[in-house]
């Protein structure tokens, strides 16, 4: 039985009450297949959301670092969501945080990149300023090679497919280290590390960042290239209008260029393998029925050709 069989509805309520909450008892289940989200109604005051943690994914060290993190960033006024509370109960650990909405950002609006850069400077001054103890540091052997090393021992990949799956994830991995190699030794920090566009919301009042899950130290580009879409020329102007506002706050080294598709390869080779790791969630074949397909992994290896062609190309130019 998957751990996340015991979460029930009354642990949940359980679990917040014992921070000095008051649940009415309504539940809404929110889309998350890493951890279990809630938006929970209290009896007095607005609706909060209830984060329970994957067990055995982080440490107790691990997590009070992505907390502290957030605290830290919004102590700064720095728009990200912090919890309000956080606790264990039930054999899960658990935070709360307070409800924010909003819509997703307009990307194809410079003046909404160069806002969104100015907040993703000032996250990045912020985490530079010192380093992450006990979170995970990402590197090509962590989010490319462990991967795909973890795939080749499971029987997820089509027989047929297997000798072009592991030719192909061998060059794409030869190249992201060799790009790798060439940016030089650029500097690692702390990131929001997930910085997708569904972890950016828009109100009125502009971008607000959420879900700081992810976070662990590697280079600020990490960040920024998943803001990024369309053809090389479409990027290159995207990255200027992020940067226009970014560099407000935190100098952009121009030699992390050269990690914008290496770090998107391997951010495909390790979506692979979170969902391989994650199949005994019952959550997880039911949200991902297509990942045990031949047509999955067909299009994986052609995605990482792709990625080929453009890693072998000259970095994207401002």
């Amino acid at each position: 039985m998957h751990p996340y069989a015991a979460l029930t509805p009354e642990v949940v309520l359980d679990a917040v009450s014992t921070l000095g909450l008051r649940p009415d008892g309504r539940l809404l289940a929110l889309s998350s297949y890493e951890n279990r989200v809630y938006q929970i109604w209290l009896e007095e005051g607005a609706p909060v959301v209830g984060k329970f943690y994957r067990p055995g994914r982080w440490s107790a060290a691990q997590i009070e670092e992505e907390h502290a993190f957030a605290h830290e960033l919004a102590e700064r006024e720095i728009p990200v969501v912090a919890p309000s509370h956080q606790g264990t109960f039930g054999g899960f650990t658990f935070a709360v945080y307070p409800r924010r909405g909003g819509r997703t950002p307009e990307f194809d609006n410079p003046k909404v990149l160069e806002w969104i850069g100015r907040f993703m400077g000032r996250i990045h001054a912020v985490g530079s300023t010192r380093k992450f103890v006990h979170r995970e540091s990402l590197t090509p052997k962590s989010f490319g090679h462990d991967p795909r090393a973890y795939l080749l021992g499971t029987s997820f990949i089509p027989a047929d497919l297997l000798d072009a799956w592991k030719a192909i994830t061998q060059q794409a991995l030869q190249l992201v280290d060799a790009c790798y190699e060439r940016a030089g030794n650029v500097k690692t920090i702390r990131l929001h590390g997930d910085c997708h566009p569904g972890n950016i919301l828009w109100t009125e009042d502009g971008p607000h960042f959420v879900d700081l899950d992810d976070a662990r130290t590697g280079p600020a580009m990490q960040d920024l290239w998943m803001l990024l879409s369309g053809d090389r020329a479409a990027m290159s102007l995207q990255l200027r209008a992020v940067l226009d506002g970014y560099e407000q706050f935190m100098e952009f080294d121009r030699r992390e260029l050269n990690l914008l598709e290496p770090l998107r390869t391997l951010r495909l080779i390790h979506y692979s393998a979170w969902i391989g790791r994650r199949w005994d969630d019952p959550a997880f074949p039911a949200a991902f029925p297509w990942f045990n397909t031949q047509r999955f992994w067909q299009d994986k290896i052609l995605e990482l050709r792709e990625q080929i062609a453009l890693m072998q190309e000259e970095p994207l130019t401002l």
